[in-house]
């Protein structure tokens, strides 16, 4: 579970992100949608402990990312939009690399391995250079390594960007598959992903939050375009919400 109450990011006089809230149970997977220069990386960083806020709070499975870090690090895998490999490391020694750097036992490194080389589809390419991989399948090894430690906690920023439509249609799919028992939290500024993957939308503009809610609700009666710019479009520069699909209902 994720618990995000009254985030700010400033630089200088420049406010990223603005008193955001939001929540991410258990086993659901949220897009976090929001168009490009909204604070959307910023927020995932910060989530992820790679950035500190200037204020608010952030709970990770009850841990807080600014006192508890280390605990949150173990229990939150995280793919940014550029997946952290190394070129000149093969797949599987790359990946065995990361898991004794998040603190996978010896004994179950190999365990570990062989499970995300099979979710993530890599079994074919474990002993290929990452730097010799096509796009797709980087980001599968991004992926992998977000998940070699088995965390409750997924964050993925801008998964699909750059692939092409046979690689997007099955990074969609394994993502499917990682709900459930996991909070997935997906970033990103392309409706459809949203659309297909998620229970839950999260729409942030201009640093602010001004849509929460259920992606059923959201759509019921109309798309999740006209929702998105319905939404951006009445960002009233106050910090105040969207009206959801049920408050406009009533």
């Amino acid at each position: 579970m994720i618990e995000v109450a009254n985030l700010t990011k400033r630089y200088g006089d420049l406010s990223a992100v603005r008193d955001v809230s939001f929540t991410a149970p258990t086993g659901q997977i949220l897009g976090f949608l929001g168009p490009n220069g909204a604070g959307k990386t910023t927020t995932m960083r910060i989530i992820t402990g790679f950035l500190p806020a200037t204020s608010g709070t952030v709970r990770v499975e009850g841990f807080d990312v600014f006192q508890q870090s280390t605990e949150v690090r173990r229990r939150i895998g995280y793919l940014p939009e550029n997946p952290p490999l190394y070129n000149d490391m093969a797949v599987a020694p790359y990946l065995r690399f990361v898991a004794r750097l998040k603190g996978v036992a010896r004994r179950d490194v190999e365990p570990a391995l062989e499970r995300v080389l099979e979710t993530c589809g890599l079994t074919g390419v474990r002993d290929r250079l990452t730097g010799h991989l096509s796009k797709g399948f980087r980001q599968r090894v991004g992926l992998a390594q977000a998940l070699i430690h088995d965390p409750p906690v997924l964050v993925l920023d801008e998964p699909t960007i750059g692939l092409d439509p046979a690689q997007i249609r099955d990074i969609r799919s394994l993502i499917k598959t990682l709900g459930g028992k996991r909070t997935v939290v997906l970033s990103t500024h392309i409706l459809p992903e949203v659309a297909q993957v998620c229970d839950k939308v999260v729409i942030i503009s201009n640093g602010r939050i001004v849509v929460e809610d259920a992606l059923e609700n959201l759509t019921r009666g109309r798309s999740l375009e006209e929702v998105f710019l319905d939404a951006i479009s009445k960002d009233l520069g106050d910090g105040a919400r969207a009206p959801a699909a049920a408050d406009v209902e009533a």
